[in-house]
């Protein structure tokens, strides 16, 4: 609860920087007070779970998922001082609508009852249809802005109309009590009805088959920073929260629904790595690509449901190693794409004659995400592989290696762009800042890769 006051005091401070004309100053002090607020939600990890009225849990699962997407948005806010400098008079409104977004990150993993999860989730929502449509003399980007408003609007009518058949179910939003009652044999048809709806809802906004359609154009027309956002933070915000609730409502252990459940996650987990794989092979736009690329990590993500009362550990790696090498290939793709019209592949022709680092950190961040050794995306991959052999689903387990290996085919194409074609022409210094999250990210993701048990001891 700490955490969520201290985060929606900073956005309004951000605002009110805006009004005492302090623009030089939000970047700098927002980075200050979101470490603060990192050591403030880490203080509270070895604590005892504590309830605010029930609509709050502050629990190690909400502690260490807040905990990550706080460091995350460290990592985007530091990017967006080089990235909005030809419009200052509006970096307070972006950086505070960045902020508030977090907050509602906060309460979807927070949540306690219902009405905060979905309170969380238009936050969530809300801010970024502003971002998604913040270019306003770019076309693409007020189709981008339309298209997720659109489809975020219906997913959100869907989250709400599971809610309130769950709410009709069991008579409570509380998610102690329904937890309780849902371990009854007898219940309600409306119940598996609502969890249905809630998870269909959810699987719109993780971006998997077959509820992606939006993503590749919303991914391609936002500006890059908030496609860098969308891809990474709100991704593995969408997938946690999602984890939550149905572990909440205990999936795996009542026989009515866990059998359906889980067929239908094989299902969906399958398709979501073998569509977002061969869709990517033949992009020709980075941020497209990415897109796909992202609706196959869901794929990985999703395989952590089929074993859901032991995976809260893995599901953490995984979100970690895959976000923090997604933050390192977007702090690339700024520098290499700023002034020009789109991101293609051809923009990152030579960059690695041109700028060793800034390639280095590239390749480093497609070979985690395609799940080479030594890099976290690799053992990220194989302990959700074993929990998912152990847990009896050997075929989601080979259908996820096989999409492993296509998976190196279109990374490698922006790999040999950078090493083996020429430069296509001289490229401008390098903002530091760009240099510093690039570097930050992937050694982070190193590190996880070397220490995995630092992080998935976290949560047992």
């Amino acid at each position: 609860m700490n955490t969520l006051i201290a985060i929606t005091g900073l956005g309004v401070l951000c605002l009110l920087f805006e009004i005492l004309n302090f623009r030089k100053a939000i970047v700098p002090i927002t980075i200050i007070g979101l470490l603060a607020i990192l050591g403030l939600t880490v203080s509270e990890f070895n604590l005892p779970e504590s309830y605010y009225n029930n609509m709050i849990v502050v629990s190690k699962f909400s502690t260490v998922f807040s905990s990550l997407f706080i460091v995350l948005t460290i990592l985007l806010v530091a990017l967006a001082h080089d990235f909005y400098e030809d419009h200052p008079t509006k970096i307070s409104d972006f950086i505070a609508i960045k902020v508030f977004m977090l907050a509602g990150a906060v309460a979807m993993v927070s949540f306690g009852n219902l009405a905060m999860f979905f309170l969380g989730i238009e936050i969530l929502s809300i801010s970024l249809y502003v971002l998604a449509a913040s270019n306003r003399m770019n076309l693409k980007s007020n189709e981008a802005g339309m298209k997720y408003f659109l489809m975020g609007s219906f997913a959100s009518g869907i989250i709400l109309f599971g809610i309130c058949l769950i709410y009709g179910a069991m008579g409570s939003f509380d998610i102690a009590e329904i937890s309780d009652w849902s371990r009854s044999a007898e219940l309600p048809i409306w119940f598996p009805i609502g969890i249905s709806l809630v998870t269909i809802g959810m699987l719109f906004k993780i971006a998997a088959v077959p509820f992606h359609f939006w993503a590749p154009d919303v991914y391609e027309g936002s500006p890059a920073l908030t496609t860098a956002t969308m891809s990474t933070l709100v991704k593995v915000v969408a997938m946690a929260t999602l984890y939550k609730l149905l572990s909440a409502m205990n999936i795996d252990t009542n026989e009515y629904i866990s059998t359906a459940f889980i067929n239908i996650i094989v299902v969906l987990s399958i398709a979501s790595m073998t569509v977002g794989n061969i869709m990517a092979l033949k992009q020709t736009n980075v941020k497209r690509m990415l897109a796909f690329s992202g609706i196959s990590h869901a794929g990985f993500m999703l395989m952590a449901l089929l074993s859901i009362s032991t995976s809260a550990g893995s599901l953490l790696y995984y979100a970690s190693a895959y976000s923090l090498s997604g933050i390192a290939a977007f702090a690339v793709i700024l520098y290499v794409c700023k002034n020009k019209d789109n991101e293609n592949i051809e923009n990152f022709n030579g960059l690695g004659k041109n700028n060793p680092l800034m390639a280095a950190v590239l390749t480093a961040a497609l070979l985690s995400m395609a799940g080479i050794p030594i890099f976290a995306g690799f053992f990220a991959k194989m302990v959700l592989f074993n929990q998912t052999i152990e847990a009896g689903h050997l075929v989601v387990v080979i259908a996820a290696v096989i999409n492993s290996i296509i998976s190196v085919g279109y990374y490698f194409k922006l790999i040999l762009a950078m090493y083996s074609k020429e430069p296509n022409e001289a490229v401008a210094k390098t903002p530091f800042v760009f240099y510093a999250v690039a570097v930050v990210s992937i050694l982070l993701n190193i590190v996880l890769g070397l220490f995995p048990s630092a992080v998935l001891d976290l949560l047992g």
